[in-house]
């Protein structure tokens, strides 16, 4: 597919604005907001800052009919802003950039953003993630109010997703028959973590693994951090005690991982062990590294929002700005990732762009 100009797709967005108030672009709006986010600002005063700071350089390639728009007016065109609009923008522009390869793990995760409870509601806004790993990219998101609302989250995302022949792997929130339908509707496989909400497919597991010999076994150690962790991983493919296996669409293969931590400075040790269903029938191996790479949604995507651009901490409470910021950040943080033009971290990345205005405008692809 070809590579698509994300600035260029921001022309067609459509703007909720009546036009007798359009005292500055949308595309400006939206540019600065970017920009001023890729190099750090996390709320809407710094931007404002940011603008302001950069307004001779934003004029060069920027409109700017009214200068640099007001904090206040940043806050009130992201709260009214449509985010599933701005989510089809961005994954429009995002399949435009990936190149998802056969058997390549999308991890499927929910995080909350703990400071933005919008006022008079109790719940916390919750978002669900896709992540491609090979790629380390973002593929859509969408926002539940719940954390349980992820059942019926998951589906809708992964209808907007093109996800053919790839691997798509859930928690244990997400092991259900509907979305097992969806995944092989959009002829992709699925590792799906089983627990206590599916007791019956839990405990037909436990038994296949008490009186079955595995097909395959697999065991790597890993040590690090003051920490040697033993994994073990053991594959059945004989479903003869899964008398459920008719409700699970082409499920080929049951997997157990148990886990040994040991604490060097501790000297304590933690086990685990968790269950996941599939429909690959691949050796121990495979499972094991799919099943382990599924958490770089947690520390590639989750932590870096958290760590590098202060997610948690957000306080935009007003309309749709929290959603729309998180959308923000999400552009933001593959803009610098997509970025081959150096090799730095993403935190030098954005101390970059702050310093060099050439190097911001190669981020924002202009």
């Amino acid at each position: 597919m070809l590579k698509k100009d994300f600035v260029t797709l921001l022309l067609g967005l459509e703007d909720h604005r009546m036009d007798r108030k359009k005292e500055h672009l949308l595309v400006d709006i939206v540019v600065i907001t970017l920009a001023g986010v890729i190099c750090g600002a996390e709320n809407w005063n710094q931007i404002e800052m940011f603008g302001n700071s950069k307004k001779k350089w934003f004029e060069t390639f920027l409109k700017l009919p009214n200068g640099i728009p007001s904090h206040d007016t940043f806050n009130r065109f992201f709260s009214l802003l449509d985010p599933d609009k701005l989510e089809l923008i961005f994954r429009e522009w995002v399949n435009s950039i990936v190149d998802l390869h056969k058997g390549e793990l999308i991890s499927i995760d929910g995080k909350t953003i703990k400071g933005a409870k919008e006022h008079g509601k109790k719940s916390l806004i919750h978002m669900v993630s896709a992540w491609a790993n090979t790629n380390s990219l973002v593929l859509g998101q969408l926002k539940v109010n719940e954390k349980s609302n992820e059942i019926t989250a998951i589906p809708e995302l992964l209808e907007s997703l093109f996800i053919e022949d790839c691997v798509i792997s859930i928690d244990a929130m997400g092991c259900q028959k509907e979305i097992v339908k969806t995944i092989r509707d959009k002829n992709a496989d699925y590792i799906l973590a089983v627990k206590g909400n599916q007791k019956m497919l839990e405990q037909q597991i436990n038994d296949s693994f008490r009186f079955i010999e595995p097909n395959s076994f697999d065991e790597s150690l890993d040590s690090g951090h003051g920490r040697v962790e033993t994994r073990k991983c053991s594959v059945i493919t004989n479903l003869e005690h899964i008398e459920t296996q008719n409700e699970w669409r082409d499920i080929k293969s049951i997997i157990k991982v148990e886990t040994i931590r040991y604490n060097k400075t501790k000297e304590t040790t933690e086990n685990a062990t968790r269950i996941y269903i599939s429909s690959l029938s691949l050796d121990a191996n495979l499972f094991q590294e799919y099943i382990r790479s599924h958490w770089g949604i947690e520390n590639k995507l989750h932590w870096m929002l958290d760590v590098a651009f202060n997610e948690d901490a957000s306080r935009k409470r007003a309309g749709n700005s929290a959603q729309n910021f998180s959308v923000v950040n999400k552009i933001a943080l593959m803009m610098i990732k997509s970025d081959t033009t150096i090799k730095a971290s993403i935190a030098s990345k954005r101390l970059n762009a702050g310093w060099n205005e050439e190097f911001l405008k190669t981020i924002l692809g202009f």
